[in-house]
């Protein structure tokens, strides 16, 4: 356990509050939302517009296509959850600029209070927001979405499962993709043959220490075949492993 006290905490700042819990309300998310591991507040930013027509964003100053979020809407919602100085909870945007999301991050991440989210939409946000409310900057991929949410329900599922008695066997989480720094190994189940094609000799013999070596074995091969920038890491902190 990390001492927590009270319950991991999530508030999302959309502009479709309605997209939440979504997918993080099933499965192990939902069932530890459910069970009170965690909680999840969503945030209506076009509450804080402040004409008729509710508008929350405007051209952008130099001319451009596309529209931006306004700082003062923004900085209005961010500013309505009256966190104060006790609420330690990391200040997250989602953008595609920022640093990227790893699993040391995650589990950073999970280890504290929760996060506080901002969503963008459009061509992004008045800088002049991020700045003023000290946003980390992060982004989920090489790639752009339409919007923040589904980055939001990507960031929030990989520090929820990280919670204690969210996973039913926390040994599962040791093996999996990341963690040691490689991508995770080959599995298999029953049928034992299927459309011709056996499971590995090895994972059949029940002797645990080979069984283990060639999920190392088999790690480390996909690690350095499809992520070259993930071996290269690895391999200048093991011995005798070559880049």
């Amino acid at each position: 356990m990390n001492g927590r006290t009270a319950p991991w905490s999530a508030t999302v700042l959309t502009l479709f509050p309605e997209m939440f819990p979504g997918c993080l309300g099933h499965s192990l998310a939902g069932k530890a939302l459910d069970d009170g591991l965690w909680s999840l507040e969503a945030v209506d930013i076009r509450d804080f517009a402040r004409d008729r027509h509710a508008t929350v964003d405007d051209t952008p100053f130099g001319g451009g296509p596309g529209m931006v979020m306004r700082a003062d809407i923004v900085d209005a919602a961010l500013r309505s959850l009256d966190t104060g100085p006790a609420d330690s909870r990391p200040r997250i945007f989602l953008s595609p600029r920022g640093a990227p999301l790893t699993q040391r991050r995650a589990r950073e991440m999970a280890a504290g209070p929760g996060a506080i989210v901002l969503c963008g939409r459009y061509e992004g946000v008045d800088q002049r927001a991020i700045e003023a409310n000290g946003l980390e900057e992060m982004s989920i991929g090489d790639y752009v979405l339409s919007g923040g949410e589904p980055a939001a329900a990507v960031l929030i599922d990989a520090c929820v499962r990280l919670l204690p008695g969210v996973v039913g066997d926390a040994r599962s989480l040791a093996e999996e993709s990341f963690e040691r720094g490689l991508l995770e190994h080959p599995h298999y189940t029953r049928p034992q043959t299927w459309n011709g094609m056996t499971v590995p000799e090895v994972l059949l013999s029940g002797h645990h220490a080979r069984v283990a070596e060639w999920r190392l074995a088999q790690a480390e091969e996909i690690t350095r075949l499809r992520r070259p920038d993930l071996w290269a890491r690895y391999a200048g902190q093991q011995p005798g492993k070559g880049v």
